[in-house]
């Protein structure tokens, strides 16, 4: 699982829907996920720390845990299925034991976001929804990972296989 946070909120000019977008730690990765009008209203109250009169329905979820001394361990992004992300909150009690609740990835990060919990997301969703926010890096990358393959003799394989048989025998370059 591959750790995120959430960069903020966009609005698709196409559609006019909200779009939640996370990123990496590296800055590398950027997952967008379209969300709900409702949804992104309660995530930007939470990010702007806007309190309401009534408790919302984010609050009131927190305010049932916490009433029942249940906490939010982490939420996980945990599938991505034609266009359709799904997401798993994590949560713990007091002695320990452990709950799976089943979540659309928005309402998921609000919950998260409402706990301080950290957002994580599998690697498949990471690799099918994420576009890359560094494509320098990445061309950079692609390009030395090309001249390392270019130059890889097989004389290379042998020693490397060497070092893992035999880790304590010395190598030809060390002799």
């Amino acid at each position: 699982m591959i750790e995120m946070r959430i960069m903020g909120i966009a609005i698709d000019l196409r559609t006019g829907s909200p779009i939640i977008i996370l990123n990496d730690a590296e800055n590398r990765r950027a997952l967008p996920i379209w969300i709900g009008q409702a949804e992104a209203s309660a995530i930007i109250r939470i990010l702007e720390s806007v309190e309401t009169p009534r408790p919302m329905t984010h609050d009131l979820i927190c305010n049932i845990l916490d009433t029942t001394s249940n906490f939010v361990e982490k939420i996980e992004i945990n599938d991505l299925d034609d266009s359709t992300y799904f997401a798993t909150i994590f949560l713990k009690n007091k002695e320990g034991k452990e709950f799976k609740i089943d979540s659309r990835p928005s309402d998921a990060i609000a919950i998260a976001l409402k706990n301080k919990a950290p957002i994580f997301v599998a690697p498949n969703v990471v690799i099918d929804g994420t576009i890359s926010t560094d494509e320098e890096r990445d061309e950079k990358e692609t390009e030395e990972f090309k001249d390392f393959v270019r130059n890889i003799k097989p004389s290379d394989f042998k020693k490397l296989i060497n070092e893992k048989l035999n880790p304590d025998e010395p190598n030809d370059e060390e002799n």
